[in-house]
C-alpha cells in the first residue's frame, strides 16, 4: 500500500514553535506516514538561478519571511511526535560539513527512536553557494556531494572509522550513535531528477527520491529505469531501491479537467491519478499542497485524510 508524507510549514508566518507543533500533530493524527522539512539556509533577495518545483516556476517564499533550518525543526519534532517519521526533503550537502551533518542527522535519529529519514541532494541555487563561502564547489558539487555519501556511510557502519577522499579525510575516528537501532539503518532517499542523480540513486541509495512539478506516472516510471541500471552497473540489485517521490497537489471542489502530469481536482480525481502512481511501483509520495495560506493547507490535508487516504 502506498504511503503519504506532507511537507511541513517550516518557512512564513506559520513556523512558529506553534505551528509547526501543531502541523506536525495533526498530521500524524490524520494518518500520514511522514513529514517533510525542504532545506534553504538563505535566501537571496534577488535570484536568477531558475526554480524547478512548483507550477509557476519561480521560487515561491518571499527572502523577508522566515525559513526555518531543516535539520534543526525535525530535531525540536522529534520531542513533539510519536509514530510520524521525520524527513528532510532535501538536505543540501554541500552547503555542510559531512562529518557534521552525519552528527546531527544521526541525533536525530537516536531522539526519535529510529524515524529519521535522510533524503539527500547537492543542491541549485547558486548565489546560496556564494553566500555561505562554497561558490568554488558550485560546478563540481555532484563529485562533492558523492564524496560526502561515501563519508556518511563510512561513519554510520564502522566501528573505528577511516576515509581518505579528494575532499575530506580522517583516521581512526569513533562515531556515535550511528542509529537508534543499528540493525535498522537511517535511510538514504536521494534526490535531484536528472541523470547524475539518477546514478547516484542506483549507486547508494535506498530510495529514488525526485521532486518534478509535473510528471506523469509513466514518466516517472520511464527516468526510474536509469537508477535500476545505474544499480546494475554498480553491482547492486535494482530490486533494493524504492522508488518514492514528492507532488504538488491541489484539491479542489468541483472536476477540473485533467492534465496528464498534473495532480489536481477533487478528492475523487486526485484517487484516482495516485492510483496509477501506485500502479508504476511508487511506495511513497511527499506531498505539497499548493495552496495559499497556511489554514488552507490545513483543510487540504484533512480532505486528503478523510477522501483520499483511504482509497488510494
Amino acid at each position: 500500500m502506498m504511503e503519504f508524507g506532507v511537507f511541513l510549514p517550516v518557512s512564513g508566518r506559520a513556523s512558529s514553535r506553534e505551528g509547526l507543533m501543531d502541523a506536525a500533530q495533526k498530521a500524524e493524527r490524520m494518518g500520514f506516514s511522514s513529514v517533510w522539512a525542504a532545506d534553504r539556509i538563505i535566501i537571496p533577495w534577488k535570484i536568477e538561478t531558475p526554480y524547478a518545483y512548483n507550477w509557476s516556476g519561480s521560487f515561491m517564499v518571499p527572502p523577508e519571511k522566515p525559513f526555518l533550518e531543516s535539520l534543526t525543526a525535525l530535531a525540536f519534532l522529534a520531542g513533539c511526535t510519536e509514530r510520524i517519521k521525520l524527513g528532510v526533503s532535501v538536505l543540501v550537502m554541500t552547503y555542510r560539513d559531512p562529518v557534521y551533518w552525519a552528527k546531527v542527522v544521526s541525533t536525530i535519529d537516536w531522539l526519535s527512536k529510529g524515524r529519521f529519514i535522510l533524503g539527500l541532494g547537492i543542491g541549485w541555487m547558486e548565489e546560496e553557494f556564494a553566500a555561505l563561502g562554497r561558490k568554488d564547489i558550485f560546478k563540481q558539487r555532484a563529485k562533492v556531494g558523492e564524496e560526502q555519501i561515501r563519508v556518511a556511510k563510512n561513519l554510520f557502519t564502522e566501528e573505528h572509522c577511516t576515509y581518505h577522499g579528494d575532499y575530506y579525510a580522517y583516521d581512526d575516528i569513533a562515531f556515535y550513535p550511528k542509529a537508534y537501532d543499528e540493525s535498522t539503518p537511517i535511510p538514504f532517499w536521494m534526490g535531484g531528477e536528472g541523470k547524475g542523480a539518477q546514478r547516484r540513486a542506483g549507486k547508494y541509495a535506498d530510495a529514488w527520491f525526485p521532486y518534478f512539478a509535473r510528471v506523469t506516472p509513466e514518466e516517472l516510471a520511464a527516468r526510474f529505469g536509469n537508477v535500476k541500471r545505474f544499480a546494475e552497473e554498480a553491482g547492486r540489485d535494482p530490486a533494493e531501491i524504492a522508488l518514492n517521490c514528492c507532488l504538488s497537489l491541489e484539491i479542489t471542489d468541483e472536476p477540473v479537467e485533467q492534465e496528464a502530469d498534473v495532480l489536481r481536482g477533487t478528492p475523487e480525481q486526485v484517487s484516482e491519478r495516485l492510483a496509477k502512481f501506485q500502479e508504476v511501483g511508487v511506495e511513497h509520495v511527499a506531498l505539497q499542497f499548493l495552496v495559499g495560506r497556511y489554514p488552507e493547507r490545513l483543510e487540504q490535508m484533512q480532505r486528503f485524510s478523510e477522501e483520499v487516504l483511504t482509497q488510494v
